[in-house]
């Protein structure tokens, strides 16, 4: 009876020991999560450009980590700041509320700015470029939730060129959210929001004149006849810089071109942006003393200079070639830091992009493609003749922005003319408009539930209390913008498909077609960290990813 009593005792010990390994393995927390977003970045750099991307950036996430092959956005509109909102907090438009980069504001009869806060002050500069903070975005994101989670002991920090870079991944909670102001400047700065003067780590990288450093050549990382992936460097559909130069071909000397072209800013137009944003991020890590205690810290690191590039070369450039060439060192170099600062095992990565971009609609047309361009002056003053002419006012139309119209509702109401009505009557006229492929009434968008297609997508971006009274879609790879460089915007593969790496602790190694959105991120990290989603989180964890 004894030996049975023991051999019992000794069995249940097991079997609790067991239990306590198996709960310890589940929520054995990364040390440290870093979120990597590359401004403007389509599914085929990752593809386009693997031959010539080295065994440590890119490849690295490829060979070691997780690829999902097809990653989209399920929304529109794809611009940045929607992005990295939707990113962070796992849910789109329609409930984190941050519908464009800038927006109408009804009420003030304003544009508005996504992450502007005049109730706040500059930190690190005398401009106004730090009077900002995330209160534009409604709900949480999953650095919120792990701030909430380790009663605020895990440290958030965003990082980034662009303010809404930086912000909005970061969160409401954030510790600090660093971006840079160029100009006569050149230095990382901060708002009010998160401190009232910068940390001493970031007052002696600004001394160091680090972004002074990068006023040098910029040419090609490797022999430019190399560079079969891309098209020719002399051609008529580059935007380039201000200068004494006829054309935008390498290579750029930026110590000569800086005084005609806002001196700092110009290094956000260039493969040395991003090379400072690494240099920043690895002293971010070393001065906050990331992933060096138990409690969970994140980091948001935002790669802007892709998107700059974008839009003044396009997708189909040398420079955009050369670009993510050098990103993809600079992504290996914060990956060895890491490895040596943090310990490989003890860090989880992921990477993916705020939208993609469309090829130059000029160079398009020029290969027999569909292709061209809107011109926005020219749709306002029809639909203002419209209005005028059918509802005998000129007041009935507010704006006209982000592929959206705003309806003077008071005017129609004065007129005692019913709203939806006036809608309906919108859309019957911008689909006469040569170029306009789809519209649709805010009405419609309250009232039915879309599940697929282009309306889906619309619907995902529409706040009921910020979007305008008509949402439209213009043709394919037609785009409100420059007839050199290229933007973004739309619900078309172009701008929904991008890359999605996961790379690290507790992400298995593999890759899948299945599809997979955008919205699913901040689920996935947050089940990873064994925390609440964010809280009006509409993705999905995605399972087949995490061990």
């Amino acid at each position: 009876m004894k030996k049975a009593a023991v051999f019992i005792a000794m069995y249940l010990g097991v079997l609790l020991s067991c239990f306590s390994q198996k709960e310890s393995q589940i929520y054995t927390r990364p040390k440290l999560v870093v979120g990597i977003v590359v401004d403007q970045m389509r599914y085929d750099y990752l593809t386009r450009f693997y031959n010539k991307y080295g065994e440590g950036g890119f490849k690295r996430m490829i060979n070691e980590g997780f690829n999902c092959k097809n990653n989209h956005f399920n929304y529109i509109p794809t611009k940045t700041a929607p992005g990295h909102a939707s990113i962070y907090t796992g849910t789109t438009p329609k409930y984190h509320g941050v519908i464009g980069n800038n927006w109408y504001n009804a009420s003030t009869h304003k544009m508005m700015y996504c992450t502007s806060d005049s109730t706040k002050y500059s930190v690190g500069t005398l401009s106004p470029a730090g009077k900002m903070s995330p209160k534009n975005m409604q709900t949480t994101t999953f650095p919120d939730q792990n701030r909430l989670f380790t009663q605020m002991r895990g440290k958030t920090i965003g990082i980034a060129l662009k303010d809404r870079g930086a912000i909005l991944p970061a969160g409401h909670t954030a510790n600090a959210a660093y971006w840079f102001y160029g100009k006569n400047i050149g230095h990382f700065i901060s708002s009010s929001y998160y401190m009232d003067s910068l940390p001493k780590w970031v007052n002696t990288f600004n001394a160091s004149k680090k972004a002074a450093s990068y006023f040098k050549i910029w040419k090609t990382l490797y022999n430019i006849n190399t560079y079969k992936e891309s098209g020719a460097d002399l051609n008529t559909f580059e935007t380039g810089f201000k200068d004494v130069k006829e054309n935008a071909t390498f290579p750029y000397d930026l110590s000569v071109l800086k005084a005609a072209n806002n001196r700092f800013d110009i290094l956000k137009s260039t493969a040395f942006g991003n090379s400072l944003t690494t240099d920043f991020a690895i002293e971010a890590i070393k001065g906050e003393a990331l992933g060096k205690d138990m409690h969970t810290d994140i980091l948001t690191i935002s790669y802007s200079s892709t998107d700059y590039v974008g839009h003044n070369f396009g997708v189909n450039s040398k420079e955009i070639q050369d670009t993510y060439l050098r990103l993809d060192k600079d992504i290996a170099r914060l990956f060895s830091f890491l490895d040596a600062r943090v310990g490989m095992g003890n860090y989880t990565v992921f990477l993916t992009a705020d939208h993609g971009a469309v090829q130059v609609p000029a160079y398009l047309q020029s290969v027999h493609i569909p292709a061209g361009y809107l011109q926005y002056q020219n749709l306002k003053k029809n639909v203002i003749a419209f209005l005028e002419k059918t509802y005998k006012s000129k007041n009935l139309l507010l704006n006209i922005s982000n592929e959206q119209v705003f309806l003077n509702t008071l005017e129609v109401e004065k007129l005692g003319l019913d709203l939806e009505r006036v809608e309906k009557a919108v859309v019957r006229e911008l689909l006469t408009y040569k170029n306009i492929n789809k519209a649709y009434t805010a009405s419609t968008m309250h009232t039915t539930a879309f599940t697929k297609g282009v309306e889906n997508l619309l619907q995902n971006g529409y706040h009921q209390k910020r979007s305008g009274q008509i949402l439209f879609v213009p043709e394919t790879a037609f785009i409100a913008y420059s007839k050199k460089g290229s933007t973004h915007g739309s619900g078309l593969n172009y701008d929904t498909h991008v890359p999605l790496l996961f790379l690290g602790k507790g992400i298995k190694h593999g890759q899948t077609y299945k599809p997979t959105r955008i919205i699913d991120i901040a689920p996935t990290m947050s089940a990873l960290l064994g925390i609440s989603f964010p809280n009006a989180a509409t993705g999905q964890p995605l399972e087949f990813v995490l061990n």
